[in-house]
C-alpha cells in the first residue's frame, strides 16, 4: 500500500518523495506547490489483484475533485484500517466510486464471460473503451461522453462496426453489472440514447471464394493451413470452431463432427457430416501425445486466430488472390464460409439443410417443428460434395499441376 504522484505532463505515477519526474524530468516540487499534481493511493486485494484509486474530494458544489497530498494520506491510512478490520472488504467498491478499469476486472473474472470463444476480442473491445474512460466513475458518464468517444475513434480512423462493437461491448458489461447490483440506473441510462455508427447490413461483404482460386489457395497454402482450408471450404466452419476442434468431437462411425455448445457462436451443439474430403484430410493428420486438438503449428494447438489470418495472408499472396477488406476484391478467411452456403445453394441444397450445417438459426415455426436427422444432413452434404467434385474437375484441367493434385481427392 503506498500514494503515488501522477506527473501532470507526462501522467507518470510515481513514488511521492521523487523530486524530479522519473518520465519527463520536470520539476515535481514545482509542481505540486501549484497544485497540479494529482495523487493515487495503490493497495493490494485480498486476492493478490492490484488497485489503484484517484484521491478525489467533494468540491462545494458537489463535484469530485483530485484531492492534495492531506487527503492522499487519510485515504491510505482508512485503506489501512479497512484492511486490519475486514480483509475481504477491500473487494467490494461502493458504486459510487466504482471506476470502469474496476468493473472491467470483476466483468472480465467471471467465468461464464471467460467461455465465450470471442472472449479476447471482448477484453480488446474494453481496453480500448478503458483508454480513455478506465479511471472515470461509472455513474458519472453521459450520452455526451460516449458521443465523444465515438468521434474521437473516427478521427483515429476506426471503422464504424468497430466503433459500435466497443459500445456494445462496454453496454453489455454494464448490464450484467446493473443486474447484479454493482451500478445503478444511471450508467444504463447513458448507453440508451447513442445510435449506431453504422446502418444495418451497411458493411456485409458479398465476395465468395471461386473453386480456382480455392485451388491455388490449397496448393500455396503452409502445410499446416492446408488442412483447415479444405475441411473450411467443405463444411462451413468458422475460425474458432476450427482452432477448437478436438479428436473427441469427431464421430468416425457415424462420419460427422459433434461440435459442443462451449466452442459455437451460437451456444449450442452443432453436427456436421463429413465428406471424402474432410475424412481424407483428418485421416492423414498426425496426431500429438500432449493434446488433442486436431489442427496444429509446430504440435501446437493455434491459439490465436491472429497466427492464422496471417498463414491466410501468405498464402494469398502466394496464390496471386487479393486479400483483405480493403482491397476491393480481397478475400477474408470467413468468406469461405458464405462461399459454402452460396455452393450448396448451387448444388441444390435445401435451406433447412444449408441452415443447419452452417449452425444458421431456423426461422419462425421452422425452429419448432423441422429437425433434421444426421442421415438427412449426409444426404445433404452428398449432393453438395458431388457438385463440388463436378467444379473441381472442370478447373484442375486449366490450372496445369494443379490437376495432379486433386487427381486423387476429387475420388471417392
Amino acid at each position: 500500500m503506498a500514494i503515488l504522484a501522477e506527473c501532470p505532463l507526462c501522467h507518470r505515477k510515481q513514488a511521492v518523495k521523487n523530486r524530479i519526474c522519473a518520465g519527463c524530468d520536470n520539476d515535481l516540487v514545482k509542481l505540486k506547490r501549484a497544485g497540479k499534481v494529482h495523487y493515487w493511493v495503490t493497495y493490494r486485494l485480498a486476492n493478490g489483484k492490484q488497485r489503484k484509486e484517484m484521491v478525489k474530494v467533494k468540491a462545494p458544489d458537489g463535484r469530485l475533485i483530485p484531492g492534495g497530498i492531506e487527503e492522499a494520506r487519510a485515504a491510505e491510512g482508512k485503506k489501512k484500517a479497512q484492511k486490519v478490520e475486514n480483509p475481504t472488504l477491500l473487494e467490494r467498491v461502493p458504486a459510487e466510486r466504482m471506476t470502469f478499469t474496476q468493473l472491467a476486472d470483476w466483468y472480465l473474472d467471471l467465468k461464464p464471460v471467460k467461455k465465450l470463444a470471442s472472449y479476447n476480442r471482448i477484453k480488446q473491445g474494453i481496453a480500448n473503451f478503458n483508454r480513455i474512460f478506465g479511471e472515470r466513475i461509472v455513474s458519472s458518464l453521459k450520452p455526451l461522453d460516449l458521443e465523444d468517444y465515438q468521434a474521437k475513434r473516427e478521427e483515429e480512423g476506426r471503422a464504424p462496426a468497430t466503433i459500435d462493437m466497443e459500445i456494445s461491448l462496454v453496454k453489455t458489461m454494464i448490464t450484467k453489472a446493473f443486474d447484479n447490483d454493482l451500478v445503478d440506473g444511471r450508467t444504463v441510462k447513458a448507453f440508451r440514447p447513442i445510435k449506431r455508427k453504422l446502418r444495418k447490413a451497411a458493411n456485409a461483404r458479398r465476395r465468395t471464394v471461386a473453386i480456382e482460386e480455392y485451388l491455388k489457395l490449397v496448393e500455396a497454402a503452409a502445410p499446416h493451413l492446408k488442412p483447415i482450408i479444405t475441411v473450411a471450404f467443405n463444411t462451413g466452419m468458422r475460425t474458432g470452431e476450427l482452432r477448437a476442434l478436438r479428436r473427441s468431437h469427431i464421430d468416425r462411425e457415424k462420419g460427422v463432427i459433434r461440435l459442443p455448445a462451449d466452442v459455437t457462436k451460437e451456444s449450442r451443439d452443432k453436427v456436421i457430416p463429413m465428406n471424402h474430403h474432410v475424412k481424407a484430410v483428418l485421416a492423414e493428420l498426425p496426431r500429438t501425445i500432449h493434446h488433442d486438438f486436431v489442427f496444429t503449428y509446430q504440435n501446437e494447438p493455434i491459439k490465436s486466430p491472429g497466427g492464422l489470418h496471417n498463414s491466410f495472408l501468405t498464402a494469398c499472396k502466394k496464390a496471386g488472390v487479393p486479400h483483405g477488406q480493403e482491397h476491393p476484391e480481397g478475400i477474408i478467411f470467413h468468406d469461405i464460409r458464405r462461399t459454402v452456403k452460396t455452393n450448396m445453394l448451387s448444388a441444390g441444397v435445401d435451406k433447412v439443410y444449408r441452415d443447419t450445417i452452417l449452425g444458421h438459426s431456423l426461422q419462425g415455426m421452422d425452429a419448432h417443428y423441422i429437425s433434421p436427422s444426421e442421415d438427412d444432413l449426409h444426404q445433404a452434404m452428398a449432393r453438395y460434395t458431388e457438385w463440388l467434385d463436378g467444379q473441381i474437375k472442370e478447373s484442375v484441367s486449366q490450372l496445369g499441376n494443379l490437376g495432379n493434385t486433386w487427381a486423387t481427392t476429387t475420388q471417392k
